[in-house]
């Protein structure tokens, strides 16, 4: 019976997507935007298997029809993708609990005021109802995700079968249906914007990523979901369910997650191998298991960094679990299908248990009581003081913290930690709250975890105050101070005196601001010392002083200055090679400081030159110049020829010695230009894994302007150079142990080498530490205007 009910949805899915969207969308009640099906991609090349996917330009009607003929759903359009699609939640419920979301969002706030309260009322209770949400295809071409999705809303809002009352009967599932639609639609693991959505949870740049975060602080689940493909195996344990392998973020209180989450997964897993008969394929057919990271292994697929959707939601107090079906196919839909159910089954039999834990969490929090982490690592508070020049970065380091569910607040008088005194308008995060473990894996300054595993999955440094360049002060000490509690954190920048003004080289933001001068026609000069000047400013630009958050201060105008103009700035385009832009960080990073910038793929370089252009960056694979031996799915985005990659070297040069300016990023960036002969420096690099904060000493030069002598970096996939001749190095890591956190075996090579390196004689930089790295470097994206600017 139950494979009956299954091959129907799964067909009425099938039928639906095949037909005119005319007779999918019949007189819909609201205006949604589609897109028209013959731009979208059939697939990816990089998938091993292929199967008629649902078209994303089919899932808005389809959506709807299920919206009106089923009262247990809520159709909503919660926000717009990077290329502008709508981003569809479903929640669906018993239609008398639809009138009471308010309500259930409420009790799931109450657990942060009284926990204890809200453990008792559960425990006298047990009708309550919690939520759980699944997360559908984060990476655009991992479709079966969504389409499983698709499914389960089908059978939670149609469905009236005794197992499916039952679980609706105890929970609130919550779809984000397509947690990617540039993805789906242009066939991308990635955003319209070049930006793995699955990395960005710590710093949150992409409005897909705040749209999800908004569900997760909206709701706060008590068991989190993320759809993805593919792990496959031949050992008949295909397909991956979480829990993970060592190392575990100190951040969490694990314990309380442990406790349930290996028998969650392995209550998954018996539903999927239960219903292994279903399966038209045989590799599905014989499955005994699947692949338990957490049970079956010691290292490699670890839940460390907070950048993954899953591990995000685990500081709300959620079960997280990445799910990773085995393959592209309709079969790899039935096998997330069936690990769905399990969860929900078990959620469904354990939701009092496992909510009181959640509680628990939180309760943990509020009381400062964290049993399992030893004393003093968590500190009392965070002090975060405030330049009142310029505290733009420090009020989006606020911003970000609130719209996290963290709370904030801001000192009324004047007060002293540490045995120093800080001013009324200091901002303070009391550690005694709901959620301590988020609030301090954002502030911590992280651990250095070389020696406690073999390798990483990903980044494993991400200290907000570092790599964001603002303070955050533990104190340890219990903190006396008068404050207020802060909803926002909003500055407006003004003009002090007459003028001329100085405009520092302090923050993203000021370098905006100059460039936003820059373009309405303002005079700005850069001084020796790295800061910008203007004379005056025309009174319909004073507004954009006023939107930066900066003040400006009466200065001398330098003798020695230099005016900027409007730079014309490319950078060598990443179309997807290996599924990831790898040049999408730096290309974000430029746009944020307020330039315009051009992408060119390595074949336009090749045919066009780069003429029309002041600057030019590689910032990304060097794998874009092969010409050989390359993948179906990697050969559109490279060179291509030996003809070509000729010709791009030709043009290249061309570009320089006709004055061109030309920067490359990071470790593919170096070898790439070592490659194409324009530097004689040696390019030494660490393991591919490798990763995190580091101690770097600045010399004085227009490239390192606004940064200390010892200050910090980033590093990712580590690059140095030595043999450099008559290259000059402006930027080294630091002598001996210049190691802070992160993980990087064999590190002590590279300990006092160069990481920023000028030719002497071409208008050539070479910056191998991150300056552009996702959003997370802020405090290094200004290495990246100085060396436009010097």
């Amino acid at each position: 019976m139950m494979k009956k009910k299954w091959i129907a949805g799964a067909l009425s899915l099938s039928l639906l997507s095949s037909m005119p969207y005319a007779v999918t969308a019949e007189a819909p009640q609201k205006q949604w935007t589609h897109v028209n099906a013959y731009e979208e991609a059939d697939g990816s090349p990089f998938n091993s298997e292929h199967y008629n996917f649902v078209k994303y330009s089919k899932i808005g009607g389809m959506l709807q029809k299920i919206d009106r003929e089923s009262k247990r759903v809520t159709l909503e359009e919660t926000g717009k993708s990077a290329d502008g699609y709508p981003m569809y939640v479903v929640t669906i419920s018993n239609p008398e609990d639809k009138g009471k979301y308010g309500h259930y969002k409420k009790l799931r706030k109450q657990m942060f005021k009284n926990p204890q309260k809200a453990q008792d009322w559960i425990a006298q209770n047990p009708d309550f109802k919690v939520p759980v949400m699944i997360n559908g295809s984060i990476h655009g071409t991992e479709y079966i995700g969504s389409d499983a999705v698709l499914q389960l809303i089908d059978r939670f809002a149609n469905d009236d079968d005794a197992e499916t009352r039952e679980i609706l009967k105890n929970n609130i599932l919550i779809f984000n249906v397509v947690a990617n639609p540039d993805g789906r639609v242009d066939g991308t693991r990635f955003n319209g914007n070049g930006i793995d959505l699955n990395r960005d949870f710590i710093t949150q740049s992409q409005e897909e990523t705040k749209q999800t975060v908004d569900l997760i602080t909206e709701w706060n689940p008590m068991v989190f979901l993320d759809l993805h493909g593919y792990v496959n195996s031949s050992d008949g344990k295909p397909g991956l369910i979480e829990p993970c392998t060592p190392p575990h973020n100190p951040n969490y209180e694990y314990d309380l997650f442990s406790k349930w989450a290996l028998d969650q997964a392995e209550a998954m897993e018996a539903e999927i191998v239960g219903n292994k008969a279903n399966y038209e394929s045989d590799h599905y057919k014989s499955m005994t298991g699947t692949y338990i990271p957490q049970r079956d292994d010691s290292a490699g697929w670890d839940d460390y960094p907070p950048i993954f959707t899953p591990m995000y939601a685990m500081y709300h107090g959620a079960y997280g679990y990445t799910l990773e079906a085995p393959t592209n196919s309709w079969d790899g839909v039935r096998w997330a299908n069936d690990a769905v159910m399990g969860a929900l089954k078990f959620t469904t039999q354990n939701k009092q248990g496992m909510l009181t834990d959640q509680i628990e969490i939180f309760k943990r929090g509020i009381n400062f009581d964290h049993p399992y982490h030893e004393e003093g690592f968590f500190p009392n508070a965070y002090v975060l003081p405030v330049n009142e020049k310029d505290p733009t970065v420090t009020e989006k380091a606020v911003n970000h913290l609130l719209e996290n569910d963290i709370s904030v607040e801001k000192s009324v008088k004047s007060f002293s930690a540490n045995g120093k005194t800080y001013p009324a308008g200091t901002y303070i995060v009391d550690m005694s709250q709901a959620k301590a473990g988020l609030a301090n894996t954002m502030l911590w300054d992280g651990e250095d975890i070389t020696n406690d595993t073999p390798a990483m999955y990903d980044i494993s440094a991400w200290s907000l105050p570092e790599l964001w360049g603002f303070e955050a002060i533990e104190v340890k000490e219990e903190l006396q101070a008068k404050t207020a509690p802060v909803k926002e954190s909003d500055y407006a920048g003004s003009l002090n005196g007459k003028g001329p003004y100085v405009i520092s080289n302090s923050s993203v933001q000021a370098v905006k601001l100059v460039n936003d001068l820059v373009r309405a026609g303002e005079s700005i000069y850069k001084g020796k010392d790295g800061n910008f000047y203007v004379k005056t400013l025309a009174a319909t630009n004073k507004s954009l002083v006023q939107q930066s958050g900066i003040t400006l201060e009466e200065a001398v105008l330098p003798v020695e200055k230099e005016k900027l103009t409007t730079l014309q700035v490319a950078i060598l385009k990443d179309g997807g090679m290996n599924k990831a832009q790898s040049h999408s960080g730096t290309k974000l990073a430029l746009e944020r400081l307020g330039f315009s910038v051009t992408e060119v793929t390595p074949k336009e370089v090749a045919e066009n030159g780069l003429r029309q252009f002041d600057a030019f960056l590689f910032s990304g694979t060097d794998a874009l110049l092969q010409y050989e031996r390359l993948s179906v799915g990697n050969k559109p985005f490279a060179v291509g020829s030996k003809e070509a990659y000729d010709r791009f070297k030709v043009n290249v040069h061309a570009f320089i010695e006709n004055g061109g300016k030309y920067i490359s990023v990071g470790a593919g960036g170096a070898k790439a230009t070592s490659q194409l002969g324009l530097t004689s420096v040696k390019i030494n690099t660490g393991s591919a894994n490798s990763n995190g904060i580091v101690k770097v000493n600045y010399s004085e030069d227009e490239v390192t302007a606004g940064y200390k002598a010892s200050d910090i970096g980033f590093v990712y996939r580590p690059v140095w150079f030595t043999e450099l001749g008559d290259a000059k190095a402006v930027a080294t890591l630091a002598a001996g142990d210049f190691f802070v956190a992160g993980h990087w075996k064999g590190n002590e090579q590279a300990s006092g080498q160069a990481v920023i390196v000028e030719d002497a004689e071409k208008d050539v930089t070479l910056i191998g530490i991150e300056a552009g790295f996702r959003d997370h470097t802020d405090y290094l994206f200004r290495l990246l205007s100085n060396a436009l600017y010097q």
